[in-house]
């Protein structure tokens, strides 16, 4: 019975958040995605988009919303992406032909191995993924999407949060760097 109990939880919902955050949070993300793709369509491909990776949304969701949160800091949004891209690459290069077992290989150790480094990045565990789900354009790539699109990608969102999270009064960023 107690075990069913854990899954009822125990607090009440957060509280509602401020319209200014809810500004910032909006101007943070549109502007972090919006450079990353210009960098993408200016300097690379036009058409593919293969710098916009999918776990870059989730990025944007904590470096802009949760700015306060240790998964947002600068050490696990670059970290989190470049390790977890470097794995996802060695897990597709290892097992690519059995697309299932290298997925799991991908996110597990991606999740293991910013544990390890305390680089701990939720969508990091999406750039593992992406390595392997992420078709020829990505495959493609090789060890090169740990620079681009996952390293540059995340620097640029960063240099986004910098400026923009600071800008307002009420908000600091970040709270640590190592």
């Amino acid at each position: 019975m107690n075990y069913i109990k854990k899954m009822l939880g125990h607090t009440q919902s957060p509280p509602r958040v401020a319209m200014a955050e809810i500004f910032w949070s909006w101007i943070g993300s549109f502007l972090g995605i919006a450079v990353v793709g210009l960098i993408h369509f200016k300097l690379l491909d036009r058409t593919a988009l293969v710098m916009i990776i999918g776990s870059f949304g989730a990025s944007a969701v904590l470096v802009y919303g949760a700015i306060r949160s240790p998964l947002a800091q600068p050490r696990n949004l670059i970290g989190g992406h470049m390790l977890s891209a470097a794995i996802g690459v060695t897990a597709f290069q290892l097992m690519g032909s059995l697309p299932w077992l290298s997925a799991a290989l991908a996110v597990s150790t991606a999740i293991a191995v910013m544990h390890l480094t305390r680089t701990l990045h939720p969508p990091g565990g999406a750039t593992a993924l992406i390595a392997v789900i992420g078709g020829d354009a990505v495959h493609q790539l090789g060890y090169l999407y740990i620079l681009i699109p996952a390293g540059l990608g995340a620097v640029v969102m960063l240099i986004v949060a910098l400026l923009v999270n600071n800008l307002a009064p009420g908000r600091r960023y970040p709270e640590f760097w190592l």
